[in-house]
């Protein structure tokens, strides 16, 4: 009677099932890579859309608002405390402007290097501190200068009126053959 066979780990098959354990557990390291794969995609399209959006809109809103509204609500607004009240706000902004245009700098590599996938010593200190002083910055604007601007260019028309213009020149497309 042939001898029945017994687990041993020393015989060739046992290798074979040993290394099924290996193989099952890389399999599901490997089964979690589209969960991360989700938020790294995520990752390279916010850093991309960043880069576009800051660069195109939020730098162009800076030059907007000290070229045209900043000026025109300064030359608009009484002379004496009312004056020296809107040029410290505007001159407050501006350096506000200056501020998180150098943080933005700062990080523009580190996005830049999140967009192609690499991976970034990006700086998460000062990103947070980009995205807060924009908002206290944003706030201010939004709950203090801008209405007094409102009050102080709707005063006269044509003062709201110029800016309208100045800006949609501004915005206007170049029509073809007149450029």
């Amino acid at each position: 009677m042939p001898a029945s066979p017994t687990a041993d780990h020393g015989t060739p098959l046992s290798n074979f099932n040993n290394c099924h354990s290996g193989i099952l557990n890389r399999l599901k390291a490997l089964d979690e890579l589209p969960a991360l794969l989700e938020p790294a995609a995520r990752a390279r399209q916010i850093a991309e859309q960043s880069l576009e959006f800051f660069r195109e809109a939020i730098f162009e809103h800076h030059l907007e608002e000290e070229r045209e509204l900043f000026p025109a609500v300064i030359a608009s607004a009484r002379p004496g405390e009312e004056q020296e009240r809107v040029k410290a706000m505007a001159q407050r902004l501006t350096d506000e402007h200056r501020t998180v245009e150098k943080l933005w700098k700062s990080l523009e590599k580190g996005l830049k290097q999140v967009v192609k996938g690499h991976s970034t010593d990006l700086d998460v200190s000062d990103l947070h501190q980009l995205v807060t002083q924009y908002q206290a910055h944003a706030t201010f604007e939004e709950q203090e200068f801008l209405p007094l601007s409102e009050q102080i260019l709707s005063r006269n028309s044509n003062h709201m009126a110029a800016l309208g213009l100045s800006l949609h020149i501004r915005h206007a497309r170049p029509v073809a053959g007149h450029i």
